[in-house]
């Protein structure tokens, strides 16, 4: 676990320092008073440091909420904004790492394919943002089906067909919203991200709960079921 923190803490510091990845493994490891072959045994590459480093934001989020015994009595609604509000407190405290790795893969990602070179690099930057990501991502879904699960219990969350299966990736979608409203933020102690967040989670609340819609439909089915 140590060799691990070190590992993160120095290439932290390093694209910090330098504003890119390092140039090899080697040297890398060489920095680090580690032979090449150990540094593997750790991760298998720079991109494998940063997805740890995501999902380890992640996973301090989550556990700081579930930690907390008020956190089990909160609504659904209220556990995703306790969740979202967390996340982006400890993401402060290493914003310039944030906005450091976020702008590579975001900036990396929209390349404009107006050459081969341009889509070679635009399909880099798309396969890197996904392995760094990806590790994340799968965290935050099985989060999130867990809320919606709930969420259907308490009836929070209105099940629908052939939609129902989305909401979790809507909810992903939303989650890498509020991170780029964030760090685009230039407000004082960025308190407009805290207003994205909370309407954000309330218009999706809104939109996966019940609404007078699905009354209607249930109206309409009964009438269908009973001519």
């Amino acid at each position: 676990m140590e060799t691990l923190e070190k590992i993160r803490k120095t290439y932290t510091e390093y694209v910090l320092e330098h504003g890119h990845q390092p140039t090899s493994v080697f040297q890398f490891a060489k920095k680090l008073k580690l032979a090449e072959a150990d540094f593997y045994t750790h991760y298998a590459s720079f991109d494998a440091i940063e997805a740890d480093i995501w999902l380890a934001f992640f996973s301090e989020a989550k556990a700081t909420v579930e930690g907390d015994d008020t956190y089990q009595g909160y609504s659904v609604r209220e556990k995703l904004l306790a969740f979202y509000y967390t996340w982006i407190e400890l993401l402060k405290g290493q914003r310039s790492f944030v906005v450091y790795s976020y702008g590579r893969l975001k900036e990396g990602a929209m390349v404009s394919p107006t050459s081969r070179a341009g889509l070679q690099a635009r399909r880099a930057g798309m396969e890197a943002q996904s392995r760094v990501l990806h590790p994340f991502k799968d965290a935050f879904f099985d989060y999130a089906r867990d809320l919606l699960a709930e969420g259907r219990e308490s009836k929070e969350v209105e099940p629908r067909p052939f939609v129902t299966d989305r909401y979790p990736n809507a909810l992903w979608r939303q989650t890498l919203f509020l991170l780029d409203f964030w760090v685009k933020d230039v407000s004082k102690n960025f308190e407009k991200t805290d207003t994205a967040i909370e309407k954000a989670v309330n218009t999706s609340f809104d939109l996966i709960g019940r609404s007078p819609l699905d009354t209607l439909f249930d109206f309409a089915k009964f009438i269908y079921q009973n001519k």
